[in-house]
């Protein structure tokens, strides 16, 4: 498990990305090629490639293993204003940083033998990694980046009406269940047990497409970053006509209530669409809510309702 340690500068300090960061889409795509499952979401938009492409694939993934640490020098905060800035910090990447996380990369996978001259910071191999990395973008994220942008920017909207109307930790609450705020510490779900403490930095939270799971920044002295999984948005197809299969699980009022939610609805909305009184409607709410169904946010005088992802899944593989 990881703890991120905050503090009340550190929740002021927490916001969330504009978008998703092409450079972290490149390394955790990576992770994908190589699903036994893949997301079928996902899987047209990282066909294998030819020539100058499948040559580009192959290096950057002597760098990327299929699970655990790779290299942050490959995700510069850099890249979130864009490829070509983030190719140019990573080209700028100091030797000593290059040397110590290759190292840490070497003690758990084998390294191809061009890595020493990585490590030494020789510029020609700088050059050949950027360019493998901008041939990969170009042929594989690029083509669907508009799309890449448009899941991440839906689930961004969902954590900032959380954040402009309940704060830092109102939006921290509707991330569960792999990221469970419980004040003054988030819990993530995660594959080695350590302590993140941010010291008043606060957390940029970044939401990614090709993430499976949460995934954060190994140095501890970097600007605190936290990638997690985009919600898979909600369209008119995803609506589900029946909740029978929830009625056993949930019972038929807390399923007609979880059904009722989309769009944000107020208590009073959601008690009218679930032909509930507004007592019972409240009571439902906080019983999904502290199941990580639904997240809750109190707006004005109102307090407005929504869908989890965890809450929407379960949604989605009931109507299927």
């Amino acid at each position: 498990m990881l703890r991120v340690h905050f503090t009340a500068a550190d929740l002021v300090r927490t916001r969330v990305s504009d978008g998703a960061d092409p450079l972290w889409e490149t390394v955790l795509s990576l992770h994908r090629l190589r699903d036994r499952t893949p997301d079928p979401a996902l899987a047209g938009w990282l066909r294998p490639g030819r020539g100058a492409r499948q040559s580009a694939r192959v290096m950057l993934l002597a760098l990327v293993p299929p699970r655990g640490y790779f290299p942050d020098f490959l995700t510069p905060a850099a890249g979130a204003a864009g490829v070509d800035l983030g190719l140019e910090a990573l080209m700028s990447t100091p030797r000593t940083r290059l040397r110590a996380e290759l190292t840490v990369l070497g003690d758990r996978n084998p390294l191809p033998s061009w890595a020493g001259s990585l490590a030494a910071g020789e510029p020609a191999t700088l050059r050949r990694l950027a360019g493998s990395v901008r041939t990969y973008y170009d042929g594989t994220l690029g083509p669907n980046w508009p799309r890449i942008s448009r899941r991440a920017d839906a689930d961004r909207a969902l954590r900032l009406h959380a954040l402009w109307h309940g704060g830092a930790e109102a939006m921290l609450r509707t991330y569960g269940p792999a990221m469970r705020w419980r004040p003054p510490v988030l819990e993530v779900v995660y594959p080695v047990d350590r302590d993140l403490h941010l010291d008043g930095r606060g957390l940029l939270l970044v939401p990614s497409c090709f993430a499976r799971s949460p995934v954060a920044l190994a140095d501890t002295a970097l600007p605190p970053t936290l990638v997690y999984p985009v919600a898979r948005p909600r369209t008119a197809d995803d609506t589900p006509r029946t909740h029978k299969g929830l009625a056993p699980l949930l019972g038929h009022t807390r399923a007609a209530v979880l059904q009722a939610l989309g769009g944000d609805p107020t208590t009073t909305e959601l008690a009218r669409r679930a032909g509930v009184s507004l007592s019972s409607a409240s009571e439902h709410a906080a019983v999904l809510r502290g199941a990580g169904l639904v997240s809750s946010v109190r707006q004005n005088n109102a307090v407005r309702h929504a869908l989890t992802p965890l809450g929407s899944a379960l949604l989605r593989t009931d109507r299927a």
